[in-house]
């Protein structure tokens, strides 16, 4: 087995999956660079209409990257359970047959996503002095779809065998080209918004390329002609575990679309300051994002390789190291975040300081909170690598009903902060479904196949 290759059913737990997280923590901390990069650039070199353009088709760009994500996630879970089982056939079959299904779904998302933004921004409520701006941004985004879903489809195989480091490196360069051809487009070809969009695409064609040079080398990971052949078995059980983790995304994407139509209806002002906080977004989640990934594929394969009692006892370290870096990072973001926030704003707009009061405000909320939003990815993601994918989904219905139900009654009572607590209500409401649910099915279904009942606290 290469190094960058990790077995995680031997060993310490705790030490696995925080080996295998870091990697990917760093590797987010560049994406997330090049996305504040990107966000500080349209903000302070185009303005601020041009940054609530992009920040109101915020939540209709995930569901695209959603879509991407839950499908090769999915696809994922069974690679990582076939790899913890030494099934090498399998693997081989499996990996060919994902290739073949994310590429005939990034064609179908495409169509379907190009072909509807002008309705979906106009149902938003989406301000007609910033729509033109959304809608080209939004279809420059979904015209690389295919992009997107390649390389998702890349670092999931990649972590699916242990191998957090390669996509890592794949970020890292994908973040120093992003930052470089967002000044040049932007800056000083004036592209605009159109620009910052390229320059995204153009970076995530660099990190294909290298994990795609990677998986070309690896021993384990063999694509043939045999393999690329669709069985149809074989497809029906990766989109029973694609399927589900792609509708919960576009589950948690409607409802963030209807808190953006919300969002609209404060005005340009509150829409670029809100806008501002979620680029930090990805900040405060990028360790939860991380720590979901190494529960997920220590969770797969521990229950390929029958080691049930360390999947309790993993998932339970996570959990704590997940919250303790929760902490932290909401520590920083308390006492730096409006400093942040700054970035975004061009500094000589009359509503500057408007715009920076509203998203620290916004911050504020999110950063105290931060701990629920950890323990919902653990526990989602302990779920998924057990091949359960049905409870997650249902969970983004109850993130759903909770951020729509928040956000339409709070802000008759507390203004603008019924919409800044309507994304606590949603992490709240997913993360005790998913809780209750996860010790279910570890308790009972885990246990019944390892012939005994595992106790767990």
């Amino acid at each position: 087995m290469k190094s960058s290759e990790k077995d995680m059913t031997k060993g310490s737990p705790g030490k696995l999956i925080l080996t295998f997280a870091l990697p990917l923590m760093l590797g987010n901390m560049f994406q997330q660079a090049y996305t504040l990069v990107d966000t500080a650039v349209v903000g302070q070199v185009v303005g601020v209409n041009a940054l609530a353009a992009v920040g109101s088709v915020d939540w209709f760009n995930w569901m695209s990257l959603g879509v991407c994500q839950g499908l090769t996630q999915g696809f994922s879970i069974l690679l990582a359970q076939q790899f913890g089982a030494r099934d090498e056939k399998g693997l081989q079959k499996t990996l060919g047959t994902s290739l073949v299904l994310s590429l005939l779904s990034a064609l179908a998302v495409t169509i379907l996503f190009l072909a509807s933004t002008g309705s979906v921004l106009r149902l938003m409520g989406t301000r007609e002095e910033i729509l033109s701006d959304a809608l080209l941004y939004i279809r420059i985004m979904f015209g690389g779809i295919i992009i997107v879903m390649t390389y998702n489809w890349l670092s999931a195989v990649l972590r699916a065998i242990g191998d957090s480091t390669t996509p890592l490196i794949a970020m890292g360069i994908a973040s120093i080209c992003n930052i470089v051809l967002d000044i040049l487009f932007v800056a000083l070809f004036h592209w605009g918004i159109a620009g910052a969009a390229a320059a995204t695409l153009l970076a995530q064609v660099v990190s294909c390329i290298y994990c795609f040079q990677k998986i070309r080398k690896s021993s384990v990971l063999r694509i043939d002609r045999e393999s690329l052949r669709v069985d149809m078995r074989l497809t029906r059980k990766l989109f029973s575990l694609g399927s589900p983790v792609a509708l919960q995304n576009i589950i948690i994407s409607i409802g963030g679309m209807i808190l953006q139509s919300i969002v609209n209806s404060f005005g340009v002002v509150f829409v670029a300051g809100f806008t501002a906080t979620n680029k930090l977004y990805g900040l405060l989640e990028i360790a939860a994002i991380s720590f979901g990934y190494a529960v997920s594929t220590y969770a797969g394969q521990n229950l390929g390789a029958g080691e049930y009692e360390r999947i309790r006892t993993g998932v339970k370290r996570g959990a704590l190291m997940a919250i303790a870096t929760s902490v932290l990072i909401a520590v920083l973001m308390l006492l730096f975040g409006e400093q942040l926030i700054g970035l975004f704003v061009e500094k000589g707009n009359p509503n500057a300081l408007q715009v920076l009061d509203y998203g620290r405000h916004y911050l504020t909320v999110l950063s105290l909170f931060l701990p629920i939003l950890y323990c919902l990815h653990i526990y989602r993601s302990a779920l998924q690598g057990m091949g359960n994918t049905l409870i997650p989904m249902a969970s983004g219905i109850a993130e759903l009903c909770m951020r729509i139900g928040s956000a339409m009654i709070l802000p008759g009572f507390w203004g603008e902060y019924g919409v800044y607590f309507a994304e606590v209500a949603a992490w709240t409401g997913a993360a005790v479904l998913l809780y209750v649910s996860y010790r279910r099915v570890l308790l009972t279904i885990v246990g019944k196949r390892s012939g005994k009942k595992i106790e767990g606290k």
